[in-house]
């Protein structure tokens, strides 16, 4: 009796030990299942990042410690250049920047300053597919110059820049190259800008190829443009983030300096885009204009680089490079631009080892900015209208160009029976396509 007590127990402790277990098996599954559904729940709220990251938050002027600076953009399609130094400051996270200068973007060593303390380096472009590979600055600029049928050849060398978008490249800009192949139909234009040298900006310059005209875009190399000259240091350090740009737009001054590199590698004609040509430089050499004169003394009082004319390798030109990098001041307009070159043409002349001519203002601006707008009215009364003959007849006999000051004049209207119009019709060389509206 006592053995089957004890078997009944064994029974019953066991029986207890599976219904333990049961319950530890079940709950096991139900914590199992729980999780499970807990991932998916996880997973389905929050999906892994997309493979390409988002764009970058924007970035004002307004929102940057401190002044307020104008600003300037990379292209966001590329990487950051890893060669060259950045600092950038860790309580504010590096933006999408927008542009006022494109010319920069194929720069890959040049940074863009918001402050002294924030520096931002533009992203390199995307090489061409299939391993094609541009050619050097250098090597583009003087096939083009070189590379020409037997029956043409470069008589004149041009140059200008362009630091805007290529949307805003426009019909004033276009009419100017219209006016500069009128009168040299046998010259070279190269437009240096990173904008414009792309597939669409090419097909903007594409009617001028039509018609025979060398015209052309190149994205610049400053390294190459500045070497050997006392430029080379000051864009280093500007590269290294140790120069102050200033409130000026950088791409601006860039320019101001752009030009004098290229004529002093390579000698030539720097024309601004917003310059109608009206007569042949053939007689012209090493040759700047003077924009304002003294009343009194009839002495230039002040200098433009709109049109500069110079040899290769001028000392005037090394001299206006050497000025701007030991002077250079970004909060002053001007000031490394006409000023720079009234500063230096008044300290070295009557020195020997510089030749050069200072042409008065009607060679090159026969229209002073802030009166800009009467060439584009129509006669308003019989005495205006003798005014306006009487100016045109002037202009006609004694300019080679006529600054339109566009800043000034960009939403001025070419009326009918106006200077401009006339200057138009005798400039044109698509006479039915061209406008001059703003």
């Amino acid at each position: 009796m006592e053995q089957v007590n004890n078997s009944q127990f064994q029974l019953l402790n066991h029986l207890q030990r599976t219904k333990r277990s049961f319950y530890a098996f079940v709950s096991l599954l139900l914590l199992c299942l729980l999780a499970y559904n807990s991932a998916t729940i996880f997973y389905t709220k929050a999906p892994f990042p997309a493979k390409n990251s988002p764009e970058q938050a924007s970035f004002s002027p307004e929102t940057a410690p401190g002044k307020s600076i104008k600003s300037f953009s990379v292209p966001s399609s590329t990487k950051l250049s890893s060669s060259a130094p950045h600092a950038v400051k860790v309580e504010r996270p590096v933006g999408k920047l927008k542009t006022h200068f494109p010319l920069l973007f194929k720069n890959t060593n040049l940074v863009a300053f918001l402050n002294t303390s924030v520096v931002y380096h533009p992203k390199r472009r995307k090489k061409h597919s299939r391993g094609f590979k541009v050619k050097p600055f250098s090597v583009r600029v003087k096939e083009f110059f070189n590379a020409n049928p037997l029956n043409f050849s470069c008589k004149f060398r041009f140059f200008m820049t362009w630091i805007s978008s290529l949307e805003s490249f426009g019909d004033r800009e276009l009419f100017t190259i219209e006016s500069l192949f009128k009168t040299h139909p046998n010259g070279c234009l190269i437009i240096v800008s990173s904008s414009m040298d792309s597939r669409t900006g090419m097909q903007i310059l594409k009617p001028f190829l039509g018609k025979g005209f060398k015209v052309t875009a190149i994205s610049p190399d400053f390294n190459y443009l500045f070497n050997n000259t006392a430029a080379q240091s000051w864009y280093n350090q500007l590269v290294q983030g140790n120069v102050n740009p200033g409130e000026i737009s950088l791409g601006q001054n860039l320019s101001n300096l752009l030009r004098l590199g290229l004529l002093y590698r390579f000698g030539g004609i720097y024309l601004d885009t917003d310059i109608l040509v009206l007569k042949s430089f053939k007689k012209l050499r090493n040759t700047i204009g003077a924009q304002t004169i003294n009343p009194e003394t009839r002495n230039w009082s002040r200098l433009n680089n709109a049109v500069m004319i110079f040899d290769q390798g001028h000392p005037l030109l090394y001299k206006f490079i050497e000025e701007f990098a030991l002077t250079f001041d970004g909060n002053k307009w001007g000031h490394n631009g006409p000023y720079l070159v009234s500063r230096v043409v008044s300290r070295i002349t009557g020195r020997p080892g510089y030749n050069f001519t200072v042409l008065p203002p009607m060679a090159f601006y026969p229209v002073y900015w802030s009166r800009i707008g009467s060439l584009f009215q129509r006669p308003r009364n019989e005495t205006h209208s003798k005014w306006l003959i009487a100016k045109l007849m002037q202009i006609q006999s004694q300019s080679f160009t006529v600054h339109l000051w566009n800043k000034q004049s960009r939403g001025f209207k070419v009326e009918e029976g106006s200077i401009i119009e006339q200057i138009m019709l005798d400039s044109c060389v698509f006479c039915n396509s061209s406008s001059f509206t703003s």
